[in-house]
């Protein structure tokens, strides 16, 4: 049986949090999809990671796929539930938590939303980036997913009528209400201080929160950290793949190109044209790409236009495509490009960038699971996988993650440049 249990809505934060349990003595598997996946054998996986992709559902079918997956988890009386949160609230975080609270038997659900070592802080019950609310950052300004409220109580509240309460460092005598307790946190000590709390109280079987919370599981798992064994050896050579269009990204992706990338933008047509892979002219553009990754030690495959994306949403307007679509559709054409482009054996490592885009890649590379081996630096995970019996290597990261110079300092580190020699980099 499973010691623990992590749900989450996309694939890249699934791995972020997968990836917390990974230096320790259990079997860490990341796999997309819903409760079906609880019925299957788990094959000594002592922690199951679930992607189930409930970011951009409707509040009520995420609703619907969180408490099955809850419900089933507690009828086979799985020890732990963690439902994992994005950490910048994006989502569907009240129905998600209200499912959580409904199917988990429980009077409350801890849900701790901070992720410090990120500078991503709960205070007084409004969630902060960079010291920036919320709704005013970046991901305030998303295209498809924007967050316009930085209270955690009112942005709950969108999606459900469960009571919440905001608990600060003192309101110990909190700890006996009911419904969501909102935990601030602006340091990682003091994530450490509310799970001794939560043990003292009994209150860790169920608890909801992000990565930053997540570092915290192995402890409550009594875990033992492993020894170091196998050292990973990855390709000098990096491919970013790139389907993120936040504003931290693209400051990467710009940096990076200026360091020496060679960047590859799709056109609208391109990114938006069903049939457009199948023909001859698609065809000419895989051929392109292949030359590019093959000769070329750091590649960039960008689906954002020069400047902004205004020629892409007017492409879509005049197709008629809504915002939905134009995300799927990118995502799709990124994941058929790495169809092609991965059984190249100068493909180098590659990295992806956007859950979404994530999801596409594994897809049509027919690939469902993964497995968390270590972090780069905070939540920019490095993963193995099958692929066609032989093991595989891929980067991955959320959008909104990591400093301008992440990628070019990634590529540096996989070069071994930085101290002149190579580096064993896990």
């Amino acid at each position: 049986m499973y010691r623990l249990l992590i749900i989450a809505d996309d694939f890249t934060g699934a791995l972020d949090t997968g990836e917390k349990l990974s230096a320790y003595e259990v079997k860490v598997l990341v796999k997309v999809g819903n409760v079906a996946l609880l019925d299957e054998p788990s094959d000594c996986t002592d922690v199951l990671v679930i992607d189930a992709e409930t970011r951009h559902l409707d509040k009520t079918e995420a609703y619907k796929t969180v408490y099955e997956i809850v419900k089933k988890a507690v009828s086979l009386g799985i020890p732990h539930i963690f439902k994992k949160t994005d950490s910048a609230l994006r989502g569907n975080i009240g129905s998600e938590l209200q499912a959580v609270l409904d199917a988990g038997g429980e009077k409350c659900v801890p849900f701790i939303p901070a992720f410090p070592q990120i500078n991503r802080t709960t205070e007084n019950g409004i969630h902060y980036i960079d010291g920036v609310e919320v709704s005013q950052s970046v991901f305030g300004r998303d295209p498809f997913e924007p967050v316009t409220v930085s209270d955690v109580n009112k942005l709950i509240g969108l999606q459900s009528d469960i009571p919440c309460v905001n608990i600060t460092s003192s309101d110990n005598d909190k700890l006996s209400e009911e419904g969501i307790l909102i935990f601030d946190a602006k340091t990682d000590k003091e994530i450490s201080e509310i799970a001794v709390k939560l043990e003292q109280r009994g209150l860790t079987k169920i608890t909801a929160g992000c990565a930053g919370f997540g570092t915290i599981l192995p402890r409550l798992l009594s875990l033992k950290k492993k020894e170091r064994s196998n050292t990973v050896r990855l390709s000098e050579k990096l491919v970013v793949i790139c389907g993120s269009v936040n504003p931290i990204t693209l400051k990467q992706l710009d940096y990076a190109e200026k360091t020496g990338f060679e960047r590859f933008r799709l056109t609208p047509e391109q990114k938006l044209t069903e049939n457009y892979w199948c023909d001859e002219k698609g065809n000419r553009t895989l051929e392109c790409l292949q030359k590019l990754v093959s000769d070329c030690d750091r590649v960039i495959i960008d689906s954002n236009d020069v400047g902004n994306n205004e020629p892409t949403l007017k492409f879509a307007k005049e197709k008629g495509m809504k915002m939905d679509d134009i995300r799927l559709s990118i995502s799709t054409t990124i994941g058929r490009i790495v169809e092609k482009l991965f059984p190249n054996p100068k493909l180098g490592m590659l990295l992806v960038t956007g859950g979404d885009t994530l999801l596409q890649c594994m897809k049509y590379m027919k690939v469902h699971t993964l497995e968390p081996i270590c972090e780069f630096e905070a939540g920019i995970v490095l993963s193995g996988f099958t692929y066609n019996g032989s093991k595989r290597y891929v980067i991955t990261k959320s959008g909104g993650f990591g400093e301008e110079s992440l990628l070019a300092d990634i590529a540096l580190r996989l070069a071994g440049e930085a101290n002149n020699e190579k580096e064993e980099v896990c």
